[in-house]
């Protein structure tokens, strides 16, 4: 097995460049902003910097509507501000992936207007035609109730066009030979411009090859060569999938033996763990958890709470789901896509501390690997009057000066800020929290910083451990002969248990308190008997039959 596997243990931030930090006084965010913020990623812990679509755009859709591929918006900068960026994160100990979109492009993308334009074109099979409207079109929208159709006809081409999301979003036909070729080459330009690797967007789509002809015996063959071509260009460079799929399904997308996505999304545990807040009842996250396929050595999940996107809630029993509506988005300008709740997490548990160190202690105690959406590390909340996802993709709010630290000039900024309300930008900041030490930003520093020191949540195995009680949440998780069990209480009520940690009471070793440094002796049959505050946590790494508080040992990652 290879040992070097830097993403087992990485601390991921994802950010919107447009909305970090702007740097020449614009009031939109740029490269040069974000370089300079770099010793703030550094000093929080980050060690991979995800970033969302930075490529030329008509930015309709939040930069996801790519014009040009090789490319970074004029707004933000150019491909040398890019570069000093990349360059700089390195000095800084900080890997960047950069999403790759492919599964369409802008209507405004040349290849759309030259294949529209001439039926000859060598651009007109880069996208997926029809003649007819097909009658499934109202079927498969991304964006139900928004979105009215997947199939547009296009008075140029003289025919419908397909796409998966908005209609200005036509979809590549990956089918093409010619439209995987541009897939590897937009891959090998980026890695020669110094990222780490991609996170693929709307995977699932992009094999899909809805509406086309072909003989490929196995659309899941592109992850495939997807996977070589990066390995060949970079060997330690990743592919984070975007796969919002069942557990019976994600296989396709890890790869029997782990050859195509190295790291995938966990869906599946993100919804559950809001069902599990919204009804204090941690066993249907348990079993979740417990339902997911054995990884392969070099695969690994990645743990998230709040994202870019909606807070998805479509996979949740019905009884569940509308509970964690009412509990995280009551009102219906909360909710978008008759399936999701467009608030941060801050927003949702409306500031409360308890549950907001709970949520976060969860995702970093999780087997895989955290990933953080910029913002989070201090509670910003959302902003409900933009329409859709924009919501929770407001500026960073960096201070209290003028339009929150984001931009200094007197330019209005790229989106509106969150200017009232208890998590309006002078009130949450990151230079007020820096300055006190109980603050969420300093407690998210300590937590990162604990994690790095519990390389065994990611890369060992793991057991989802019996309490007995419905709100406890218990995992233990083992590496290199050493031990961490990790401990939730979604209950409102402090919760007392009697945990085991192993089967025989023979091999049964005291629990170090790696929050506290306590250390809790096991009872004669076997069990350590603990208590768990109300919507509590604990991490605990077992140690040796003479331990002390001073004997803890650390496997070297």
């Amino acid at each position: 097995m290879i040992e070097d596997l830097w993403y087992k243990n990485a601390i991921v931030y994802c950010l919107d460049v447009e909305t970090f930090q702007d740097g020449n006084g614009d009031g939109v965010g740029d490269f040069r902003g974000l370089k300079r913020r770099l010793d703030y990623l550094a000093g929080l812990g980050v060690t991979c910097v995800w970033l969302l679509p930075f490529y030329p755009t008509p930015n309709r859709d939040n930069g996801y509507d790519i014009s040009d591929f090789y490319g970074v918006d004029p707004r933000l900068g150019d491909l040398g501000d890019f570069v000093a960026f990349t360059h700089q994160a390195k000095l800084h100990g900080i890997r960047v992936i950069v999403d790759l979109v492919v599964n369409h492009t802008s209507d405004r993308h040349p290849w759309f207007q030259e294949a529209r334009r001439d039926p000859k074109s060598r651009y007109r099979d880069y996208y997926v035609w029809s003649k007819k409207k097909p009658k499934d079109a109202h079927k498969g929208m991304v964006f139900p109730g928004v979105q009215h159709t997947t199939w547009t006809y296009d008075e140029k081409a003289g025919e419908y066009y397909f796409h998966r999301f908005y209609e200005f979003q036509p979809d590549l036909n990956v089918a093409n030979p010619a439209v995987r070729e541009e897939i590897f080459k937009i891959m090998g330009y980026w890695l020669e411009l110094g990222v780490s690797g991609f996170r693929v967007d709307a995977v699932p789509f992009v094999v899909e090859l809805k509406g086309v002809e072909h003989d490929i015996p196995d659309p899941y063959g592109l992850l495939d060569e997807m996977r070589e071509f990066l390995s060949w260009r970079s060997g330690d460079a990743i592919l984070l999938a975007e796969a919002n799929v069942t557990m019976d399904k994600v296989m396709k997308f890890f790869g029997k033996k782990g050859e195509r996505m190295q790291v995938v999304l966990n869906f599946q545990a993100n919804q559950h763990l809001f069902g599990a807040l919204a009804t204090g009842d941690a066993r249907p996250l348990g079993k979740a958890l417990r339902s997911s396929p054995k990884l392969p050595d070099a695969a690994q999940w990645a743990n998230f709470l709040r994202n870019h996107d909606e807070l998805d809630l479509g996979r949740l029993p019905k009884d569940i789901q509308k509970k964690a509506f009412e509990k995280f988005g009551p009102e219906p300008n909360m909710q978008v896509y008759d399936r999701g709740v467009r608030r941060r997490l801050a927003g949702m548990l409306e500031g409360d501390r308890r549950k907001l160190q709970l949520c976060y202690s969860m995702m970093f105690g999780l087997p895989g690997t955290p990933v953080l959406w910029y913002g989070e590390e201090i509670g910003m909340g959302e902003l409900l009057t933009l329409k859709e996802r924009q919501s929770v993709r407001t500026p960073m709010q960096w201070s209290d000066d003028l339009h929150g630290g984001f931009t200094r000039s007197g330019e209005k900024p790229v989106k509106p800020l969150v200017e009232k309300g208890s998590f309006s930008y002078e009130r949450v900041n990151v230079a007020a929290q820096r300055l006190d030490p109980e603050s969420l930003l300093n407690w998210m520093e300590r937590l990162i910083r604990l994690r790095k020191e519990c390389p065994e949540i990611g890369w060992g195995k793991w057991t989802v451990l019996p309490t007995r009680h419905k709100s406890v949440l218990a995992i233990r998780h083992d590496w290199r002969g050493s031990s961490i069990v990790t401990l939730f209480n979604l209950a409102g009520k402090p919760s007392s248990l009697k945990l085991k940690t192993v089967e025989d009471p023979k091999q049964v070793l005291p629990l170090m308190n790696v929050l506290t440094g306590d250390t809790c002796l096991p009872d004669e049959d076997g069990t350590h008997a603990l208590t768990l505050e109300a919507y509590g946590y604990q991490w605990y790494r077992l140690g040796s039959r003479d331990s002390t508080r001073q004997r803890t040992e650390y496997p070297e990652a």
